[in-house]
């Protein structure tokens, strides 16, 4: 069972990670859907079925919102059932919503069946290299009786730019991506090497891939989110590297000082598989 995330995290990234997303995958995702381009002239996907992975609040729902959504089927699967009933809230009245409180490292029950595209936001850099394999070849053979494509925004690529900088900077960001690739609950994450493998996996599985860098860019009007970025970094390093308390805790203190006048840029990579 993967952990979790608490609403109020995801609250607090959801500007980020929108305004992150490149946007011209974004729209060949939507494309591919049938809601934009010419696409949505020649063929009618009214009931085409999307399977977001890791789904949480519903962010890839929102990122998708055009004209046309609310006919799909969008079917939520998340490990947390009380971010799935937040999704409920924000969207059941409007939306044909399936939700599939399901173990997302059990990568056989997970409900693809029909799906034009499955999605995920910020999911694959938690997960193991044994679960996007399994994925990839569920996909694969799934692909002679429907084709299905793969949406997989903002996997952390490991890169953290502050400005201003810090001296310790390069240890506490070493000491991060080493934390990132510890067991999150799906066996060893893969971490910053996320979307490079669910890349290379994808296209040596025949699917055609294209990748897009989808960075944070964080000021001053996203200090909240900025503040418990710094928490969540230090805690993480705290509790699993062994580095420097006082190192730590200089840090930690002068990005605080920092957070609602410097600003700050953290690496994802998008990656958008068609058959």
């Amino acid at each position: 069972m993967v952990s979790g995330f608490s609403v109020e995290w995801l609250n607090l990234r959801e500007a980020a990670d929108q305004r992150a997303r490149d946007p011209q995958l974004r729209e060949q995702a939507l494309v591919w859907l049938g809601l934009s381009g010419g696409a949505r002239a020649a063929h009618a996907f009214s009931e085409s079925i999307v399977v977001d992975l890791g789904a949480g609040t519903g962010s890839t729902l929102r990122a998708l919102a055009v004209p046309g959504s609310q006919q799909l089927v969008w079917r939520l699967v998340d490990n947390d059932g009380a971010l799935l009933d937040d999704a409920l809230r924000r969207h059941g009245k409007h939306y044909r919503i399936e939700d599939y409180q399901s173990d997302l490292t059990v990568v056989g029950e997970l409900p693809l069946g029909g799906a034009r595209l499955v999605t995920a936001s910020a999911l694959f850099d938690l997960m193991s290299a044994a679960f996007v394999d399994a994925l990839v070849k569920r996909l694969s053979s799934l692909r002679g009786t429907w084709a299905s494509g793969l949406y997989a925004a903002l996997n952390y690529d490991g890169t953290t730019v502050w400005n201003p900088a810090h001296p310790y900077d390069a240890t506490v960001l070493a000491a991060f991506n080493q934390d990132q690739r510890r067991d999150k609950g799906a066996g060893l994450a893969l971490g910053p090497e996320a979307g490079n493998y669910l890349a290379a996996a994808l296209t040596q599985a025949g699917f055609k891939v294209q990748t897009a860098q989808s960075p944070w860019l964080l000021g001053a009007a996203d200090a909240a989110m900025v503040e418990a970025l710094i928490t969540g970094i230090a805690d993480a390093v705290a509790a699993s590297s062994g580095i420097d308390e006082q190192l730590l805790a200089s840090w930690r203190e002068f990005r605080f000082a920092h957070a609602a006048s410097g600003s700050c840029t953290i690496g994802h990579v998008d990656v958008l598989a068609l058959p």
